[in-house]
């Protein structure tokens, strides 16, 4: 045994002279604790710091509010004497406006070779608005097909094939209408899904651009000319941009729509997937 063994007890200090610990509790507030010193029993409001150190604020059932420095030991919790420290609260993860957990600090991506593809300029920048994060982690650009009508020429320019997949958003997706048609036998590596108004705009929650419903307009009739006439926007124009700036994340639209996105972009992104796993 060496020296320092043999004594290090008696040149350390007995050890009933070393300072006590106390567990280590959180001060959140609401938390209901008493103060050894003298009684107080309050919960805990907030925490202060000054110049002769950290505080709790401490509030009893009678309203009455007193200061307590925070001192290991010098609280006590059911009987048991603790140690109260600063409470942070634990942020929430952050969410994209799609909902999912939103990636901080992405890197550019090099655009993957599969694309989703809508029908007009409308549904990009709503499909942008909402998932433009999600699609850019992903690094999957959208383009616009002006129309269900180029669908078949498009693909014939793309070529499809593994690796290198097609979402299709279409409008109006109700079986037996010309977009149901027009959607048909397109191939193993295209998916389309889509969502039953007849246009992008009625896919927004009518409440958030101050309706109680969409307005029917008749068949024949522009359609986003008759929305404008029945509720007194002055032109298509000013209908775009009150819906575009109601759409801020996927709570202000319809359900068909938020599906039928999720779908594609799950499409594109995940090669294990086939069409059948997401119809």
């Amino acid at each position: 045994m060496s020296f320092d063994d043999r004594y290090a007890n008696i040149l350390g200090g007995h050890q009933r002279n070393a300072p006590r610990t106390y567990p280590k509790v959180p001060a959140e507030p609401g938390l209901v604790v008493e103060v050894l010193a003298d009684g107080f029993v309050g919960a805990v409001i907030n925490f202060e710091r000054t110049y002769d150190g950290d505080f709790l604020r401490l509030e009893d059932r009678y309203g009455r509010e007193r200061l307590f420095k925070m001192r290991p030991g010098a609280f006590m919790i059911d009987g048991q004497r603790v140690e109260l420290t600063r409470f942070v609260p634990q942020r929430a993860p952050q969410r994209s406006n799609s909902g999912s957990r939103r990636v901080e600090n992405v890197e550019a991506k090099i655009a993957a070779p599969s694309r989703i593809w809508v029908e007009g300029v409308h549904d990009a920048a709503i499909v942008e608005k909402i998932w433009g994060h999600d699609l850019r982690v992903e690094g999957v650009v959208v383009e616009y097909l002006e129309g269900l009508d180029n669908l078949q020429s498009k693909l014939e320019e793309f070529q499809p094939g593994p690796g290198r997949r097609v979402g299709v958003l279409a409008d109006h997706l109700i079986e037996g209408t010309k977009e149901s048609r027009l959607t048909r036998s397109v191939g193993p590596h295209v998916l389309v899904t889509g969502h039953p108004f007849i246009d992008i705009w009625a896919a927004v929650k009518p409440e958030r651009v101050g309706l109680n419903a969409w307005p029917e307009v008749p068949y024949g009739e522009d359609w986003k000319m008759g929305v404008c006439r029945r509720v007194g926007w002055s032109n298509p124009k000013d209908g775009w941009r009150r819906v575009y700036q109601a759409v801020d994340t996927f709570r202000d639209v319809d359900s068909t729509l938020i599906g039928a996105v999720e779908r594609l972009v799950d499409f594109v992104t995940d090669e294990t997937l086939s069409k059948e796993d997401l119809l």
